[in-house]
């Protein structure tokens, strides 16, 4: 356990044990802010993929009141935090002392994004206490303080799509651990008798977007589309897999993450409960990724098939399409960017620059 510390005069505190930790737990506290009209925001996962976008645009709004919270596990991680105007940095499990003990300041809301999104860790108990047991803590934490809570679910909980994907669909079979810890702590929430004041689950979809590099075979297969075409002029995709698809003919509903921090944001500035689809309602192949990317590059299309294994078969998601009624009723009705945009987008702004 590391010392906490707590500055009476700018009203912060930071919690630090690891010494790689030590360089974030002063830096950017003096911005100042005017805390006697707004408390501050604690997002979990906060230098991973979706938690650096979400905290960069809070930036951007003129929040720069954040306590962060993650496990900095990767270079990359560290480097993402490093962007972001903040008050204090907790490391993961530090945090969770912190609220156990009482010790955190008043705080306003919590975005719950941090998670292991390993869909190979078949290490049940692992995924269960870091995913479930440590959102289910947080989720009794915001009922007993009084605050919204926004977090993190996942399409994956769709499984193999046999029962669809409404978000109102409780009857759902996951095919990994990471799916299912994920489904679980859904459950609970619905289920919970206390529930905070807001309370939100966005299953995201397929995200794709800026400060994903860490994610490694986890990241999105646009990155990992980007790659290959950059590196070695060749993208590799899954023949035809089962009856009805074709070569490379494999759906999936692909976001922009500034799409996804739109609809967080959203949420957060009303007081709608309830869990809901983060998606585009509209599938794509990824042929059609493939040749998106290549456009991208200003390079022509160049695809290799090759077989799927049998051991990723049974587990693998054929099709994923977002039902985006929820959502639209909820009052959101931004337009989302088109698949051709994004990867434009985030090709020639992000990672070509």
């Amino acid at each position: 356990m590391g010392k906490f510390e707590y500055d009476k005069k700018e009203n912060l505190q930071t919690f630090g044990t690891q010494a790689s930790n030590t360089k974030f737990k002063k830096a950017r506290q003096k911005d100042s802010y005017n805390f006697k009209k707004m408390k501050p925001i604690v997002i979990t996962g906060a230098a991973g993929f979706i938690g650096t976008n979400l905290a960069l645009s809070l930036n951007e709004l003129g929040r720069s009141d954040l306590i962060l919270v993650d496990c900095l596990d990767y270079e990359l991680k560290k480097k993402n935090l490093e962007k972001i105007k903040y008050q204090a940095y907790f490391d993961r499990e530090d945090f969770l002392q912190v609220i156990k003990n009482n010790r955190l300041e008043d705080v306003e809301t919590i975005f719950h994004l941090g998670a292991s999104t390993d869909t190979l860790n078949f290490d049940k108990k692992f995924m269960l206490r870091n995913n479930t047991e440590y959102s289910k803590i947080l989720f009794k934490y915001a009922f007993q303080k009084n605050l919204k809570f926004i977090y993190a679910s996942s399409a994956a909980t769709y499984g193999n799509g046999s029962h669809g994907f409404s978000d109102k669909e409780r009857k759902l079979e996951p095919l990994n651990v990471y799916a299912q810890s994920k489904y679980l702590f859904d459950e609970h929430v619905l289920d919970s008798k206390i529930k905070p004041k807001q309370w939100v689950g966005l299953k995201f979809f397929n995200v794709y977007g800026p400060h994903e590099e860490h994610k490694g075979d986890m990241a999105s297969m646009v990155y990992k589309c980007f790659l290959q075409a950059r590196n070695s002029g060749v993208i590799n995709l899954f023949s035809a897999s089962r009856p009805g698809y074709e070569n490379g003919g494999e759906k999936r509903d692909f976001i922009y993450v500034k799409d996804v921090v739109k609809i967080i944001l959203f949420f957060f500035n009303n007081d709608t409960s309830g869990i809901f689809n983060v998606g585009t309602g509209k599938a794509r192949t990824f042929l059609d990724l493939a040749n998106l990317v290549f456009t991208a590059l200003g390079k022509e299309l160049k695809v290799r098939f090759f077989p799927m294994p049998e051991s990723v078969m049974s587990k693998y998601q054929h099709f994923t399409q977002a039902e985006v009624k929820s959502l639209r009723s909820a009052g959101y009705e931004e337009p989302f960017i088109e698949l051709e945009s994004g990867v434009k987008d985030y090709i020639q702004s992000y990672l070509e620059v």
